[in-house]
């Protein structure tokens, strides 16, 4: 059956109209329109499912939707680097490298990067490791990555589809920097690294949370800037449940938003040899 085509300018005035209601601060009056944009756009290409759930309305999400987060990185794939590390402070590559070396991490065989953007964590940790793939679901991101040249192999893919299809060899070193904030559900990430890692291979991620109080006891949840906030003890819990022992959790600050720092985590995991 064919797709229904989208009617592109009664599509950009519905988001365009809930955008100002939420801005107003009318959160019923924004919800009801963002459901109208969803009618109109099932794949949700501006991701209004996550809005809806940033208001505190609605289901959570598992994660966002794979046309909104393609969309927003095929738009901004050309001044990314200069936005998330310039403007928004992110320097979570030079952490993960900081910490490979404290802990006397490495050298590795083969790596993973997945969500790898543009390439700030391969490129940081290209002289450490032999042989470099990697994975984003942006097909402008995977094109400025392919010109830099420190990847090996590069697909276009969504994260946890290509964990579930791959059969390459596997990797004793899996990155997934910036990954989690499109992610609500941990499991099919966790468990897909699991499944295509060396007994005793390292999985690295950064992840952002929010405060106790905010959080109110769930594992995850839709923040104000519509990325997804993980509770610690629901991490932990999940690299457990997927056969991977802690190496170490570490409390950083993620990227600045609105002058603000973003509190979050960066985690050590190591895959269970048995």
């Amino acid at each position: 059956m064919a797709k229904k085509k989208i009617d592109e300018d009664a599509l950009a005035e519905a988001y365009n109209h809930a955008l100002a209601l939420e801005k107003a601060g009318d959160i019923d009056a924004a919800v009801r329109a963002y459901e109208k944009v969803l009618a109109l756009d099932p794949d949700d290409h501006g991701g209004a499912a996550v809005r809806i759930a940033s208001m505190g309305r609605g289901e959570t999400p598992v994660k966002a939707p794979d046309a909104y987060v393609e969309t927003l990185f095929d738009q901004h794939a050309e001044v990314f680097e200069d936005v998330l590390v310039e403007q928004l402070g992110y320097h979570v590559p030079v952490l993960v490298r900081q910490r490979l070396q404290a802990l006397g991490l490495g050298p590795f065989k083969r790596m993973l990067d997945l969500g790898c953007g543009t390439g700030l964590t391969g490129g940081t940790l290209r002289d450490i490791v032999e042989d470099i793939t990697g994975i984003d679901i942006s097909e402008n991101m995977v094109e400025v990555a392919h010109e830099k040249d420190i990847y090996e192999t590069l697909f276009v893919a969504e994260v946890e589809d290509f964990l579930d299809d791959n059969d390459e060899d596997a990797f004793d070193l899996i990155t997934a920097t910036d990954v989690l904030p499109y992610l609500g559900a941990l499991e099919p990430l966790f468990f897909g690294a699991a499944e295509n890692m060396t007994p005793g291979g390292l999985f690295i991620f950064s992840s952002e949370t929010l405060p106790d109080a905010t959080m109110a006891g769930r594992p995850y949840m839709v923040g104000a800037h519509q990325r997804f906030a993980h509770s610690e003890a629901y991490v932990r819990e999940r690299l457990k449940a997927t056969g991977f022992e802690l190496v170490e959790i570490t409390d950083i600050n993620v990227r600045m938003e609105d002058g603000q720092p973003t509190p979050g985590h960066l985690v050590i995991a190591r895959l269970n040899a048995d």
